[in-house]
């Protein structure tokens, strides 16, 4: 047996003992419980707030939790401070997921909305972004989200009810010039969400696609700092443009808080649907994509850059 297996199954046989917990504790003993991935800004601490204030227990993962103090502060001024309980998660390591997990269920016997918020996005055009860029784009965005949902499925298995929200993107819908494997991750994202919907609709666990367009969120000064660039590459006057194009959608971008106030809504619905687009471009490449060549496409996405 490899390091990895043995690690594996000793995680598996921690979150069968939480499980234990599940079954003993009586339906309705506990508030509805939300795990949410990432919450140290952005997407994910806003939907940690509004959630909590639509009466869910919060439980806010991040890697460091060094850095949850805005969103103590917020949650102080809102009132909802009894609601939150901060674990530490880090989506890469699967030590990390199977703790956070058992954490969750012993202190509160049930999960009923995970949001796979966590994930960053590297920039920069293909053919200079080093390899090892690339799987660490991947490790989080795409392994990170399919290790925590594997670990919160027998669960929600196990209660017959559940919610999956997975943070995918614009980018995930098209892919542009300067963001190969951003688009990468959310497209992948995107085929696993599918599959993960048909899999888990006979248990009564709804599987749902949140695909943001530009918001106002730190992904953007991130992302644009991951950008790999040199004064010297053959793609420098192309990167320039993206980065210009970026930083306007960074500055002009709508306010992030309707994109938790989605989340809000789908937690409340019997039977959401597959994908949610919002927010800036979003619909318009959806309805672009699906009625208008591609060479028109890309000449449209060309001309934007210019």
């Amino acid at each position: 047996m490899t390091v990895q297996e043995h690690q594996t199954e000793a995680g598996q046989i921690r979150i069968d003992t939480a499980l234990d917990v599940v079954k003993k504790r009586k339906d309705g003993a506990n508030a509805p419980v939300a795990l949410i991935t990432g919450t140290s800004s952005g997407f994910g601490m806003l939907t940690a707030i509004t959630l909590a204030k639509q009466g869910y227990r919060v439980v806010a993962t991040m890697r460091d939790l060094s850095r949850r103090e805005e969103l103590v502060k917020l949650v102080e001024q809102a009132g909802i401070a009894e609601r939150l309980q901060y674990v530490q998660l880090d989506v890469t390591d699967a030590e990390s997921v199977q703790k956070a997990v058992e954490n969750v269920l012993l202190n509160n016997g049930r999960i009923d909305i995970l949001v796979n918020n966590a994930g960053f996005a590297v920039g920069g055009f293909i053919e200079e972004v080093s390899m090892a860029d690339w799987r660490r784009q991947m490790d989080t965005n795409l392994f990170g989200l399919i290790a925590v949902t594997r670990a919160v499925l027998p669960v929600m298995r196990e209660q017959k009810q559940g919610l999956i929200v997975n943070l995918s993107s614009v980018s995930g819908l098209s892919g542009f010039p300067g963001y190969a494997p951003y688009a990468a991750s959310k497209f992948a994202v995107e085929g696993f969400t599918e599959s993960l919907r048909h899999e888990m609709s006979s248990f009564g666990v709804r599987v749902v696609l949140v695909e943001p367009g530009a918001y106002r969120t730190p992904i953007w000064n991130k992302g644009l700092g991951e950008i790999h660039r040199s004064e010297d590459s053959p793609y420098k006057h192309k990167l320039d443009a993206v980065l210009r194009y970026s930083q306007h959608a960074s500055e002009t971008a709508p306010d992030p808080q309707e994109v938790a106030d989605l989340i809000g809504r789908i937690a409340r619905m019997r039977a959401p649907r597959l994908r949610y687009a919002l927010g800036k471009g979003s619909r318009v490449l959806i309805i672009g994509k699906l009625f208008l060549p591609w060479k028109w496409l890309e000449w449209i996405i060309a001309r934007g850059l210019k």
